[in-house]
């Protein structure tokens, strides 16, 4: 297995590793979005976007062969959706609401083939989105695939040098909007902010990647300068939705459209 995925490739290079969310199991706009090989990751949202396991496959070869990285956000943190998503050919997992220690090394052993976990084996299809010979996958998964976890709950803020310290966990991702809801404080205020820095300092300081979700360029430029290593843009529909305003703007002699988007 090539070391390397793109997105182990950029983070080892301390570059900016920037990506997006990925909603519907679309093949053709997987690989528009990726044909100017900008990105170095996609988010599979497998949690809010339209997409199921029985698209995983044909998401994670068509990413991996335009250059980018898939990461699968599953719905939970179950056993069962972990081993689907790395079988079908992820570079590695994210985890929605991981709020103690334990959850992560519970993740993490998920992950990870006996003796380092309990990831069933059946590598049939997985080595596909890798480019390597069936046999080289198992011997070099447990080394090369991404442990991803999410903060997004004032428990998991507490806990965050902690969780951000378990062996095994390669990134912490701040879900910013879960967060601001799950704190009772308002999106981007002084609160938020603060939670959002206590975070990026434990990471940080435990030597792991920080990386936020973002919903548009702008977003993310500031949080990269911020410190973070990892970042979205948003959305592929929120990408076409602003584009086509624009555009309609233009046709019609408009200003800039109101709209903003959110997620």
């Amino acid at each position: 297995m090539d070391k390397s995925t793109h997105l182990r490739n950029v983070l080892a290079q301390k570059k900016p590793a920037v990506g997006f969310a990925l909603t519907l199991a679309s093949p053709p706009i997987i690989r528009a979005a990726l044909a100017p090989r900008r990105f170095s990751w996609v988010m599979v949202d497998g949690e809010h976007g339209l997409i199921s396991d029985e698209h995983y496959y044909n998401i994670c070869t068509h990413v991996a062969s335009c250059g980018a990285s898939p990461i699968i956000r599953i719905p939970v943190d179950a056993e069962w959706m972990i081993k689907r998503a790395l079988d079908a050919g992820a570079h590695g997992v994210m985890t929605p609401m991981c709020h103690t220690a334990d959850d992560a090394r519970r993740i993490v052993g998920y992950s990870k083939y006996p003796p380092n976990g309990s990831r069933g084996y059946g590598p049939s299809l997985c080595p596909h989105a890798f480019d390597v010979p069936d046999a080289v996958y198992p011997a070099q998964a447990d080394e090369n695939l991404l442990v991803v976890v999410q903060i997004e709950s004032p428990q998991a803020v507490r806990n965050v040098q902690a969780i951000a310290e378990v062996p095994g966990v390669d990134i912490i991702f701040i879900g910013p909007y879960d967060l601001s809801k799950q704190m009772g404080v308002a999106f981007g205020g002084e609160e938020h902010e603060a939670a959002l820095q206590t975070i990026l300092d434990a990471t940080k300081k435990a030597g792991k990647t920080a990386a936020i979700y973002c919903a548009n360029g702008s977003a993310a430029k500031k949080r990269l300068d911020q410190g973070f290593d990892m970042v979205t843009i948003g959305t592929e529909l929120g990408a076409i939705t602003a584009e086509f305003e624009r555009q309609v703007d233009t046709a019609l002699g408009a200003g800039a459209s109101q709209r903003t988007t959110v997620y």
